[in-house]
C-alpha cells in the first residue's frame, strides 16, 4: 500500500498493506520469491551480524522479499511495529519463548492452552532452568496472585484451545505492567478480525496463520507480532540462527489467503453461531460453547473484547467416543480431523483424561475447572464456510445413529 495520509478500513487494508505493484513488471498481484540466495552488493558481510546486511536480502533465511510482504500486512492488521514469519505455529511460539526467556526466569502461563505450547512449558522450558506457572487466565485474583515481580512473561491464549474459555485481555495485560512483565496473546481462535490484542496493552501476538490467516487448510505458517527492536533480536538469534523459516511458497498462498479474510470470518461467524443454535437445541448435546451464545459463561467479555466470534465451538455429547465414529462415518460435509480455520468444517474428539496425562498436568483445582468446560471430553468443531443448513442437516445425520 502507498505511503498515504488516510487511515483505511480493515478489509482495504487486507487486500492492500505490506504489498505494492511490482516495480519492473507491474504486477499487481505479490511477487512469489522463490530464489534461496540474491545477488549482494561487494561490500555485504557474509555475517548476518554485521550492519551492511539489516536492509538488504541476502539469503532467504535471512530474510525474502514474499515474507516481508507477509510480515508488513500482518503486523499492519494486528497493529503491530513489526511482525517475524516462522515455519509453524509452534515455531513462532517456541521462538518467542526461547528468546524472552532464559534460565532462572519466570513464565506464567495459561493452565489450558494450545497442547503443543503446554507441553512445551511442561517439559523443555523447566530442563532449561525456567521457571513456570500454570494457572486459570479467566480467574483474574488467581492471575494476580501468580505474577510476581520475578515474572518475566505472561502467557494466555484466548480462545483458549479446546475449551473456548476466554482472558480479558486488558485486565491481564495491567497485571503484567504492575509487574513489569511482558505480556503475550495467542489469538489464533480469534484472528485479527476478532480481537486486537495489543490494542488491549498486549505486548505480543503469537498468529498460527496456517488457520483462519491462511484459511484453506494448505500452508502451514506462524507469527509473533510486536514491537520492532525485540523481533529484530528475534530474527536474528532465533529466526536466522534457529532456521525455521517460513518457505516463500507458502507465504505467497497465506498473503493470498489473508486478501479474503474479513469475507471468511463473517461467514465463519455466521455459520457457527446457526450451528451452535442448532447444537443447544439437540436432545442428544448436553452442551455447547461458542462465545458468541448468551449461554457461555463470558459471553458478556466476549462482546466487549471480540468484533467477531470467529468459527471454533466446542459441544459435548454423552458417549464421546462412540459419537466420533457416528460422525467419522457418517458426515458428508465435516471432515473428522484436526487443525482449524480452513474453509471447510472440521471436527475432531477430545477426550478429557488423555488430554490431562498428555498435555496439560493441572493441579486438582485447575482440574476441575477444566472439566467444569469439557466434561468427560468434548468435540472441538471448526466451522467453514459453507451453507450453515448443511452442516447442521450432516450433524443431525451423524447425531441419528447415537
Amino acid at each position: 500500500m502507498k505511503p498515504s495520509s488516510r487511515k483505511f478500513r480493515f478489509a482495504t487494508r487486507a487486500v492492500h498493506a505490506g504489498e505494492a505493484p511490482d516495480p519492473i513488471t507491474g504486477a499487481s498481484s505479490p511477487n512469489l520469491v522463490m530464489s534461496s540466495t540474491f545477488v549482494a552488493d561487494p561490500g555485504v558481510n557474509f555475517s548476518v551480524e554485521s550492519d551492511e546486511t539489516k536492509n538488504a536480502h541476502v539469503y532467504t533465511r535471512w530474510s525474502n522479499p514474499t515474507l516481508d510482504q507477509l510480515e508488513r500486512k500482518l503486523a499492519d492488521l494486528e497493529g503491530a511495529e513489526a511482525g517475524l514469519v516462522f515455519g509453524s505455529g509452534m515455531a513462532a511460539i517456541s521462538g518467542l519463548l526461547m528468546n524472552q526467556l532464559k534460565a532462572g526466569d519466570e513464565l506464567v502461563m495459561s493452565d489450558v492452552t494450545y497442547a503443543g505450547a503446554s507441553e512445551l512449558a511442561n517439559e523443555t522450558l523447566p530442563n532449561m532452568g525456567i521457571k513456570v506457572k500454570r494457572v486459570d487466565m479467566s480467574n483474574l485474583a488467581a492471575v494476580a496472585a501468580a505474577v510476581t515481580p520475578a515474572t518475566k512473561l505472561v502467557y494466555a491464549e484466548t480462545p483458549a484451545n479446546p475449551i473456548m474459555r476466554l482472558t480479558d485481555i486488558a485486565a491481564v495485560a495491567e497485571i503484567a505492567k504492575a509487574n513489569n512483565a511482558e505480556f503475550v496473546v495467542d489469538s489464533t481462535f480469534a484472528s485479527p478480525v476478532g480481537t486486537l490484542p495489543i490494542a488491549l496493552g498486549a505486548d505480543y501476538v503469537i498468529q498460527s496463520i496456517t488457520k483462519y490467516l491462511g484459511g484453506h487448510g494448505d500452508a502451514i505458517g506462524g507469527a509473533v507480532l510486536g514491537k520492532q527492536a525485540p523481533l529484530a533480536n528475534m530474527r536474528q538469534k532465533i529466526l536466522v540462527h534457529g532456521g525455521g523459516i517460513l518457505s516463500p511458497f507458502n507465504a505467497w498462498l497465506i498473503l493470498r489467503g489473508i486478501a479474503t479474510l474479513p469475507l471468511r470470518m463473517r461467514a465463519h461467524q455466521e455459520g457457527a453461531l446457526k450451528v451452535a443454535q442448532f447444537l443447544e437445541s439437540h436432545p442428544k448435546i448436553k452442551r455447547v460453547m461458542y462465545p458468541g451464545l448468551p449461554s457461555h459463561p463470558q459471553h458478556d467479555l466476549a462482546t466487549r473484547q471480540m468484533a467477531n466470534f470467529s468459527g471454533m465451538l466446542s459441544f459435548q455429547v454423552e458417549d464421546g467416543n462412540k459419537a466420533a465414529r457416528a460422525f467419522a462415518d457418517h458426515c458428508e460435509v465435516f471432515h473428522y480431523a484436526v487443525s482449524l480455520g480452513h474453509h471447510r468444517s472440521l471436527l475432531f474428539y477430545m477426550d478429557t483424561d488423555s488430554l490431562l496425562q498428555s498435555s496439560f498436568w493441572l493441579t486438582e483445582a485447575q482440574q476441575a475447572s477444566y472439566r467444569a468446560f469439557a466434561g468427560n471430553g468434548i468435540f472441538r468443531t471448526s466451522i467453514g464456510i459453507e451453507d450453515p443448513d448443511d452442516l447442521c442437516e450432516d450433524l443431525e445425520e451423524a447425531l441419528r445413529h447415537l
